[in-house]
């Protein structure tokens, strides 16, 4: 990738990056992190910022099909890979019958940790649509929640995955 220069000297790079399933093209600077770029550049304020260290998982996003807290991705190592973010989970403006499973279930408290948990739940289910208990935990055990206790939380996953 190279390096485009601006007139104070800036590096700046050219990137595209997939967000639920659109191409996005935007000059980013080398330390532009990926939450930073969803949330500021294409206004999908769904992904949230908490401890911007990659301990909360509130920012956890699908790279490739995977969670990764998009708090400690860069910009340009998002450069050419696919991403979901919790808006694109529904479809034509319904939700997924995981988000319905978090609702139904009461998974919802203040809301802040949802997306996250959605988005390692919702590559859980892909790759597992049938998990146990241990799994669910096991899953969303980079999301922290301060409401729930997460009782809700793996109850509205095992329904999901249920339906």
């Amino acid at each position: 990738m190279e390096a485009l220069v601006d007139n104070s000297g800036v590096k700046r790079y050219l990137v595209t990056i997939n967000v639920n399933g659109d191409d996005y093209t935007r000059i980013v600077k080398a330390n532009t992190l990926l939450v930073n770029f969803i949330r500021d550049e294409l206004d999908l304020t769904g992904t949230k910022k908490g401890c911007e260290l990659g301990d909360c998982g509130s920012c956890t996003v699908l790279m490739d099909g995977k969670p990764v807290n998009s708090c400690i991705v860069l910009a340009v190592e998002a450069d050419g890979h696919k991403f979901t973010t919790v808006e694109g989970v529904a479809q034509n403006e319904n939700l997924d019958r995981l988000q319905e499973s978090f609702v139904d279930n009461a998974a919802v408290q203040c809301g802040y940790c949802t997306p996250g948990m959605i988005m390692s739940a919702k590559a859980l289910l892909t790759r597992n649509p049938q998990p146990t208990e241990e799994e669910v935990r096991e899953a969303i055990s980079g999301n922290l929640c301060r409401c729930t206790g997460y009782v809700n939380i793996v109850k509205a996953i095992l329904a999901a995955a249920s339906e």
